[in-house]
């Protein structure tokens, strides 16, 4: 019986690219909680004025809660494709998103103490969540692109057997990853 291809050896790799390691999971529960933050977020908007989020505006909100959801689910199980798509998709236009209003208030002469102190319970309870919301697109980003996250996605080196180490966090083969 033939040797299998390259090409199908690559590709049944990448179907099943094996558990993902600590950093992975922890980006995906990241994500989880960064869509979380943003429907809680859209419900307090909601409830602020209703006629805001009515139509159009809720359901793109929703139409992105959705997608990366389901592109997470693909980003936990390897899908390099998912990992590149969060990064620049939510990490880089879903960032800038979530700052340019704040951002635009202090470049208009805003203070952050005058919209401290003239905030009500609900500003201070957005504001709270859209930092958690924030602080977790950024590290699930960073820990997408962390050494074992990156090995993860690459897949193990199989052209020396079954498992070539190629960096320190893969010296002891692919249950090493989930060391971090």
């Amino acid at each position: 019986m033939p040797a299998p291809s390259p090409a199908a050896h690559r590709a049944a790799r990448r179907r099943n690219p094996g558990p993902p390691p600590a950093a992975v999971r922890a980006a995906y529960a990241l994500w989880i909680t960064a869509v979380a933050a943003g429907v809680f977020e859209t419900a307090l908007m909601l409830s602020r004025n209703p006629a805001d989020g009515a139509g159009a505006g809720l359901a793109v909100r929703l139409a992105v809660f959705t997608a990366a959801v389901l592109v997470a689910v693909r980003m936990r199980r390897g899908a390099g494709w998912a990992r590149i798509t969060l990064a620049l998709g939510l990490g880089v236009l879903g960032t800038a998103s979530l700052v340019v209003e704040p951002l635009g208030y202090l470049l208009d002469g805003g203070s952050l103490a005058g919209a401290l102190a003239g905030a009500d319970a609900l500003e201070w309870v957005f504001g709270v969540s859209r930092t958690v919301h924030l602080a977790a697109v950024l590290t699930a980003v960073a820990l997408m692109f962390a050494p074992a996250a990156n090995a993860y996605f690459r897949g193990p080196d199989t052209s020396n057997g079954p498992y070539e180490a190629s960096g320190p966090d893969e010296a002891n083969g692919p249950d090493a990853r989930d060391a971090l």
